[in-house]
């Protein structure tokens, strides 16, 4: 029994000693191939180490995506791509999703040969609250999965890449190229694109013209904030209409093809009502913490690219358009793509146009400039 003890006490101290090597951030957990794939693609369910802005340590989860061909003699060109909003719960995550294919843009660029690296986020198929719409947190998991991938043979992955993201994933792939250099120096950025981008949170949640979505994303953000965090919603909402907002952010995933059930299209128009004069710029600490947490367009690096409809209802091209100028008052080369479709299509809609440009700065070629156009 004394023998049994110590060898049961030796593998449980074994176990408690392994986190800290274990747990670097960028380490590859785990990489499952996933058996159906479109043509041409291999991918892997891929599990990994971040950090928080904190420097706690996070497992989190996405999808390494790569052409179905022999690893060739030089390492891969890199897209990290950031996803839109799917939602803040758990179950929301893009890499749980069976229309993770059809959704995710730039899988177009596996024919180009890249290989694309799509995070979930902290709290998308991970045991955490999803940090919506903070930047280092959101970042830090970005750059964190282009270093996981390099871990992956079949993937020969490089350290070189762009990063390319819609509506909230422009929020992040702005913030990835904020701190791409002091937090992953052993990762080189040769561009950054960004489809309706927020920029100015405040603005953004308060400023787009269709009022439900608003009132669906202002859920979101102050579900997650507020169990992060802490913050209280008492200015607000009312503890009836907190409930509301709680239970909008836990049960509801975003989906493009599916209508919203009627509890949550009441629930939606209720928060409309609750929130109709409320403007969280001046109700701390939410003010001060949209301020921390939107895009610092002084400290973005070209170059960039920014693909903006005239005609979004979720991001108000008006903000877009306001944020571009002050990069482009810094001397930054900006790429400008204005668009004509809804929101959901941003990224597909510039599709093209961004690989290209993507490929140019792979090139190392000239990068073209707009803030003429602006």
């Amino acid at each position: 029994m004394r023998h049994l003890f110590a060898a049961v006490l030796l593998t449980i101290l074994s176990v408690l000693s392994l986190p800290a090597a274990a747990q670097q951030a960028g380490r590859l957990i785990s990489a499952d191939p996933i058996a159906d794939t479109p043509a041409g693609m291999q991918a892997w369910r891929a599990q990994y180490w971040t950090t928080s802005q904190s420097g706690a340590p996070l497992a989190v989860t996405g999808i390494v995506a790569a052409p179905r061909e022999a690893i060739p003699p030089h390492p891969r060109r890199v897209i990290a791509w950031t996803h839109g909003a799917w939602g803040v719960a758990e179950k929301c995550a893009p890499s749980l999703s069976p229309n993770f294919f059809t959704a995710t843009a730039a899988l177009d660029a596996i024919r180009e040969g890249y290989v694309v690296v799509a995070p979930d986020y902290p709290g998308l198929g991970s045991a955490t609250m999803h940090p919506f719409l903070v930047g280092v947190d959101t970042a830090n998991s970005v750059l964190d999965a282009v270093r996981a991938a390099r871990a992956i043979p079949g993937a020969a992955a490089g350290s070189s890449f762009a990063v390319w993201g819609e509506s909230q994933g422009g929020h992040a792939a702005l913030w990835t190229a904020t701190t791409a250099r002091s937090y992953a120096p052993d990762l080189t950025l040769v561009g950054t694109a960004a489809a309706a981008p927020p920029t100015e949170l405040a603005a953004n949640l308060r400023d787009g013209s269709d009022k439900n979505a608003r009132a669906l994303l202002l859920s979101f953000a102050l579900h997650s904030w507020s169990t992060l965090y802490g913050f209280s919603m008492d200015g607000i909402a009312n503890k009836s209409n907190q409930g509301i907002i709680t239970r909008l952010a836990q049960n509801n995933c975003v989906s493009l093809d599916k209508k919203p059930k009627i509890g949550t299209i009441l629930g939606i128009l209720t928060i409309v009502r609750a929130t109709k004069n409320k403007d969280i710029a001046k109700i701390e600490p939410f003010g001060s913490f949209t301020r921390a947490n939107s895009v610092d367009a002084a400290r973005v690096p070209g170059p960039l690219l920014i693909a903006q409809s005239r005609n979004d209802t979720i991001v108000a091209p008006a903000v877009t358009r306001k944020f571009a100028k002050a990069v482009c008052k810094r001397g930054t080369r900006l790429r400008w793509i204005d668009m004509t479709g809804d929101h959901g299509a941003s990224a597909r809609e510039s599709s093209a146009e961004t690989i290209s440009w993507i490929g140019q700065r792979f090139a190392g070629a000239s990068a073209p400039n707009d803030c003429a156009k602006l």
